[in-house]
């Protein structure tokens, strides 16, 4: 068997039946893949849809989604190992195209980041344009929801890492990178169906996923590249600091605001926000995704330094 669909689960009644019938459109003999959904304890009927549609269900709560894969992995069988969530659905072609790499020894880790759904409002839209990778390139990591791991590899480095709440895709990722390729492929597709859809879920999404950030970044070989994604959140609150500050002397004591030096600081802080959505949305061709994209950086930097800032107090 070459295939081992793994899917994490938790309350899916709502997703769970979309997700399963995609996999059992795809365009491959069904006795070459088997899906295996791993429960954490659901109150709902995620279980008995699960079952109702072919899946091998397993329940183990009070896990965390790391723990759920790695159980999943070592009842499988497959020769990959293949993570997908619970509000994803696939395209029929999916396994064809992830077959191309089956006989590449070179290749540990294959995908592509799951493209929204075309009934996405303009949080998830902007949003993409910077997780998007298009056509097929090798890359420094891959999310796992939609996630193609050679079974070997995955074994030799102990799976995900437990302890990580969540970033555990980005830390796998630079594990694997040691052992051969990681490559993103845009031809793989999933839908990713929970994408946050508002900037308030945005901002809850991107504080909690920046709760895993340093111990991440201990659980693996250090790489300097991680550095900005602790680094630039950070000086971005601490900027906002300064400016607040600045505006509550003017204000609480009658000083001068020195105009120049506020614009100064303020286009400082806030021009390379402006420049990296430009760049990002420059495909799309549009002022006002442009101005999304802004905003939602703005959110992002915003949520990540907080975070940050709430870990060293």
């Amino acid at each position: 068997m070459n295939f081992s669909i793994i899917i994490p689960a938790k309350n899916e009644a709502a997703n769970i039946r979309r997700c399963l019938e995609s996999i059992s459109s795809v365009a491959w003999p069904p006795n070459d893949f088997e899906v295996l959904v791993i429960d954490n304890g659901s109150s709902d009927h995620t279980v008995e849809i699960a079952k109702s549609l072919g899946a091998t269900v397993f329940i183990r709560p009070n896990d965390t989604i790391a723990g759920l894969r790695n159980f999943g992995a070592a009842q499988s069988q497959g020769k990959v190992l293949v993570f997908l969530d619970a509000d994803c659905t696939v395209f029929p072609s999916w396994l064809q195209e992830a077959a191309r790499y089956l006989h590449r020894q070179d290749v540990v880790c294959l995908g592509s980041p799951p493209i929204i759904p075309s009934h996405s409002t303009w949080v998830q839209r902007a949003w993409f344009l910077v997780r998007q990778k298009k056509g097929t390139e090798e890359t420094s990591w891959l999310e796992s929801m939609n996630m193609f791991v050679q079974r070997e590899s995955f074994l030799h480095l102990g799976g995900f890492n437990t302890d990580l709440v969540t970033c555990e895709d980005y830390d796998l990722s630079l594990r694997l990178k040691t052992l051969g390729k990681v490559i993103s492929d845009d031809r793989i597709v999933a839908v990713h169906h929970g994408e946050a859809a508002s900037v308030s879920h945005f901002f809850r999404k991107e504080f909690w996923r920046a709760q895993s950030n340093f111990k991440s970044l201990r659980s693996h070989a250090f790489q300097w590249k991680e550095l900005p994604s602790v680094i630039v959140p950070l000086g971005y609150c601490l900027f906002a600091i300064v400016l607040i500050f600045y505006l509550l002397i003017f204000i609480q004591f009658g000083m001068d605001l020195h105009p120049g030096a506020f614009a100064g600081l303020l286009v400082a802080w806030q021009l390379p926000i402006g420049m990296l959505a430009f760049w990002k949305a420059r495909s799309s061709r549009g002022s006002l995704v442009t101005s999304h994209l802004y905003l939602l950086l703005n959110v992002y930097f915003f949520a990540r330094g907080l975070a940050v800032l709430q870990r060293k107090r």
